[in-house]
C-alpha cells in the first residue's frame, strides 16, 4: 500500500488518499500514523496536488517559525482525516453518519471557504485561495473542500473500502460493473490470491490424508 515516497495514490479523489495516510486499519482504527509531523503533511499535500512546490515551501518556512502553530495544524488534519474517515465508513455499512464527525467536517469545510475568492480566469471565473500567505491550514482548505464534493456528488455510491486484511483504504470504483475490491491488486490482491491458493492447497493436503488413511 506504500512505496519509497509515501502512501500511494489510488483513493482516484484527493480526499480518499488523505484517508489513506495510514498503514492500514483494524476495527476503524489506524494501525500506523504515516503523517508524523506537519512537514509529512505538507510533503505529502505536495505530491498529491493539493499545493504547488511554491506553496509548499512557503508552509515549511511558516512552519519552521511557529511550532507550536504547526502542531496543532497537524492535529486538526488528522480529526478531519478521521470524520472523513468515519463519515464514509458509516455510509458504506449503511448507518447515519456520526453527528461528532460532520460537525467536524463542517468546521473545516467553513474555514476553507471563508478563504475563498472568486478570481477571473480564461473567459470566465474560478475559486482560488489567496497566495502569498503563510496560514499554515491552508493546507487543510483543499481536503476539506475535496471531502465535500465527494459526499455531495454521485460518486458516492462509488466509494469502497478495500477487501484485504487490515488495509481499510478507500477509492472510487470506475470500474463498469463495479467489480473492484482492492485498493492495489498488486498489493493486497495478491496477498488475498497468495492467501486463497494456500488455503486451497491445505485443503487439498488434508483431503488426500483423510483417503490415505480409510484405504
Amino acid at each position: 500500500m506504500s512505496g519509497p515516497a509515501g502512501p500511494k495514490l489510488v483513493g482516484g479523489r484527493l480526499c480518499l488518499d488523505f484517508v489513506n495516510t495510514v498503514s492500514g486499519r483494524r476495527r476503524g482504527r489506524p494501525l500506523r500514523e504515516r503523517l508524523l509531523s506537519y512537514g509529512d503533511l505538507v510533503d505529502w499535500a505536495r505530491r498529491a496536488g493539493a499545493l504547488s512546490g511554491a506553496e509548499a515551501a512557503r508552509l515549511r518556512r511558516a512552519a519552521a517559525t511557529r511550532a507550536r502553530a504547526a502542531v496543532s495544524a497537524l492535529a486538526r488534519a488528522r480529526r478531519l482525516r478521521e470524520a472523513l474517515y468515519r463519515t464514509l465508513r458509516a455510509r458504506l455499512r449503511g448507518l447515519p453518519p456520526a453527528r461528532s464527525a460532520l460537525r467536524a467536517l463542517n468546521a473545516e469545510l467553513a474555514e476553507a471557504r471563508a478563504h475563498q475568492r472568486l478570481v477571473p480566469r480564461g473567459a470566465g471565473f474560478a475559486w482560488e485561495w489567496p497566495r502569498g500567505q503563510g496560514d499554515l491550514g491552508r493546507v487543510i482548505w483543499p481536503l476539506a473542500r475535496s471531502g465535500a464534493e465527494l459526499l455531495s456528488s454521485p460518486d458516492l455510491d462509488r466509494v469502497r473500502q478495500c477487501g484485504g486484511e487490515a488495509c481499510g483504504w478507500m477509492f472510487v470504483d470506475a470500474t463498469r460493473n463495479g467489480s473492484r475490491r482492492w485498493c492495489d491488486m498488486r498489493d493486497c490482491g495478491n496477498v488475498a490470491k497468495v492467501r486463497r491458493f494456500r488455503e486451497r492447497a491445505r485443503g487439498r493436503g488434508h483431503g488426500g490424508a483423510a483417503r490415505g488413511e480409510e484405504g
